[in-house]
């Protein structure tokens, strides 16, 4: 069992200047790795606040100059919006400069303010995700590639800095549907999920659309990685968790008024924050999240890897405006108690079910 952090360098208002958000999200990934956080993963989105990093492999190849084991990871690059084989080249050079530290998360995409912007329709994403994903594939594989399809026409092209890992990097394909899922399961690419700000209910459902998608493809399901996206915060103090649960909560309200194509903004830039019927209140969200006492959080961690069985669960680290150095510090913790608790029970669970049952 792995633990990440997922950063997604937001900016709640004008008091965070640009310089300071991607400053602490770059201190948050060297935390990170002092905390023994196996992977920092960066978000990936353009013109507006809700996250400030345009290109996650900047930020790897960035972060790999300042920490040396943790793995850094593209969380994710829309790929719709890309020249893939730009982007080819930019992925071998974030895995030079990583020395083979990269973890390649990639997706869709789903913001149509940003893919006007980009002259990109979004309603095409999938299929154009699917074509440019191929073109990856042939690029990281072959020394010499082409490809003749809808979106791209591509004449025979070698790719100059090539990926210290082979065949590839991880690839890890952000699944929000079974067919998602079904092409991770049949390339042998892993899995990036989120249960947002649900609950159990939710990561059993998740848990067996997982289930469908191996089955589908004739795999086991143990075949794809599985990475869980989550809200997480451990401590005694109301009024802190209550700042982590209001910022995680203006995230969702952006993310949502974003994919629902409502977004809204005085000035163009600066996303207005809009309570809506899907609001969860902060009791709820306690309940469904490993949110509370650090006690609180290893019992219900452990209880949703029961359920959903994934190999690592990403945090969620910097979130609006919430206070940094609250959350060096929420790192440190992690490092400290929360990981090496989960990681004991795990190994206690795995050698209690291995030993063969008293005959007496």
């Amino acid at each position: 069992m792995e633990f990440a952090t997922f950063i997604l360098a937001a900016q709640r208002g004008y008091h965070q200047s640009s310089g300071s958000v991607i400053r602490n999200a770059i201190e948050q990934a060297v935390a990170s790795e002092q905390a023994q956080f196996k992977t920092a993963w960066f978000a990936e989105h353009h013109f507006n606040n809700y996250s400030l990093v345009p290109s996650p492999l900047m930020m790897v190849a960035h972060c790999a100059g300042v920490t040396k084991t943790i793995r850094l990871g593209t969380g994710v690059c829309v790929l719709p919006l890309y020249q893939p084989q730009r982007l080819l080249s930019e992925i071998g050079f974030a895995d030079v400069v990583s020395n083979g530290r990269l973890e390649l998360g990639v997706g869709s995409g789903y913001q149509q303010f940003e893919f006007e912007r980009f002259g990109v329709d979004v309603d095409e994403a999938p299929a154009v995700f699917s074509e440019y994903l191929d073109i990856l594939l042939k690029g990281l594989s072959r020394k010499i590639f082409e490809h003749n399809g809808r979106y791209e026409k591509i004449p025979p092209t070698a790719i100059s800095v090539r990926t210290l890992q082979k065949p590839t990097p991880p690839i890890w394909i952000a699944a929000g549907s079974e067919r998602s899922m079904s092409r991770a399961y049949r390339e042998g690419h892993n899995l990036f999920v989120t249960a947002f700000h649900n609950g159990l209910e939710t990561l059993s459902m998740l848990r067996e659309g997982i289930e469908n998608a191996a089955a589908s493809e004739a795999k086991n399901v143990a075949h794809a990685r599985i990475s869980l996206l989550r809200c997480c915060y451990a401590s005694d103090d109301a009024a802190e968790i209550n700042s982590y649960l209001d910022n995680a909560r203006f995230q969702r309200r952006l993310s949502e008024a974003l994919h629902q194509r409502r977004q809204q903004s005085q000035d163009g830039y600066l996303l207005q924050e809009i309570p809506t019927q899907q609001d969860l209140s902060f009791e709820t969200m306690r309940e469904n999240l490993p949110i509370g006492s650090v006690n609180r959080v290893i019992d219900r961690l452990l209880e949703e890897i029961e359920i959903l069985k994934p190999d690592q669960i990403a945090i969620q680290t910097q979130l609006g405006d919430f206070d940094h150095n609250t959350m060096l510090r929420q790192l440190d913790l992690w490092g400290e108690k929360i990981i090496p608790a989960v990681d004991k029970s795990l190994r206690h669970t795995v050698v209690s079910k291995s030993q063969p049952p008293d005959s007496n």
